[in-house]
């Protein structure tokens, strides 16, 4: 099926600082909007960003049916703007949209929304070397009603910010044997509201204790790492990069993939394998050299100075040598076309 999106422009912003904007808060000038109504999307549209009137009784308010993906556009070397692994995003947002019975964006919107929106919005994107444009599609239930059910209508949106860096500084986490964010089985896997929504309590409590971040562990015995609130967990050990393997209840994250292919270029010693919490807090013990940080969308390479495990915090390694840096850069260089891009993650516009 063919889609003609329509657009609707308004007067650009003047010139704005988005260098000290938190992360987030700044929407652009525009946003995509479609309805899902009767078997079909209709009417897909750019118009100048607005808030939205929502009926009381809209179902994603009651029953949790709410997905979203997070990507990002830069600008690149030779002034042409880069859309990161469009393709990885949209496989992944369908098999949330499936999980949370939600219909299926057809690739072909999704792509022509997405490409039409950022090069509508290309005077947001900051060019220097930490900023990007995010990219949030997302989806909610939007049928009108009360009563346990999976919605007939739907709203597919996509909205963007101005960013730079998720985290300024190396970050302090808390392994967390008490509370669960995921099971077997569950919703682990999916970007869908409710995840983030069961996470809120736990690191919260860790952050009145002056952590950033907790380290999720398995929930059936606590014993094996899985990942962190805003992304996933990797580890350099004397040198060996190590990670979990992605299950139910840990995300296929896109910068995660991406990480793991670099240091496969880059000839890394790799292991994919459950981490168990003594593994780590023994490695850190002996001194052996450990360097761990987040990998996400949204905090790229995040460096982690200390962890605490079973209350005993323990230093990490972030000194500039870091290998972690090394698999940073490489990312950075591919994304900014100043190496090649042998895998075909740019979608270059």
């Amino acid at each position: 099926m063919s889609y003609s999106i329509s657009i609707q422009t308004q007067e650009k912003k003047s010139s704005v600082d988005t260098q000290s904007a938190p992360f987030g808060v700044m929407p652009t000038d525009h946003m995509f909007i479609t309805e899902y109504k009767e078997c079909q999307w209709n009417n897909p549209r750019i118009v100048p960003f607005a808030s939205i009137n929502m009926s009381p009784l809209t179902l994603c308010l009651h029953y949790g049916q709410t997905v979203f993906e997070g990507m990002k556009a830069f600008y690149m070397k030779d002034g042409h703007i880069n859309i990161f692994r469009p393709e990885k995003h949209y496989e992944r947002f369908n098999k949330s949209l499936h999980r949370m019975c939600m219909p299926e964006v057809p690739e072909d919107l999704f792509m022509d929304a997405l490409h039409q929106f950022v090069q509508l919005e290309t005077d947001w994107i900051p060019n220097d070397e930490e900023g990007s444009l995010y990219l949030r599609p997302f989806m909610i239930a939007s049928e009108e009603r009360l009563g346990v059910k999976v919605s007939d209508e739907y709203i597919f949106f996509i909205v963007g910010t101005p960013v730079h860096q998720y985290y300024s500084k190396p970050l302090k986490i808390k392994v967390e044997t008490t509370y669960t964010r995921a099971v077997d089985g569950g919703t682990g896997f999916a970007k869908c509201g409710g995840n983030y929504g069961a996470s809120f309590y736990p690191s919260q409590l860790a952050k009145e204790k002056g952590f950033d971040q907790v380290v999720w562990t398995d929930s059936k015995h606590h014993e094996f790492i899985e990942e962190s609130g805003t992304m996933n967990l990797m580890f350099f050990i004397d040198g060996t990069l190590v990670t979990p393997p992605l299950s139910g209840t840990i995300l296929d994250g896109v910068t995660r993939d991406s990480l793991l292919t670099i240091a496969k270029d880059l000839n890394f010693d790799i292991q994919v394998r459950p981490i168990s919490i003594n593994e780590l807090k023994e490695a850190l013990k002996a001194g052996k050299k450990v360097e761990a940080f987040g990998a996400g969308t949204a905090a790229v390479v995040a460096p982690v100075e200390m962890i605490s495990i079973f209350d005993k915090e323990y230093t990490c390694y972030t000194g500039a040598d870091a290998q972690m840096f090394a698999l940073k850069q490489a990312l950075y260089r591919i994304r900014k076309g100043v190496d090649e891009d042998k895998h075909h993650w740019n979608d270059v516009l």
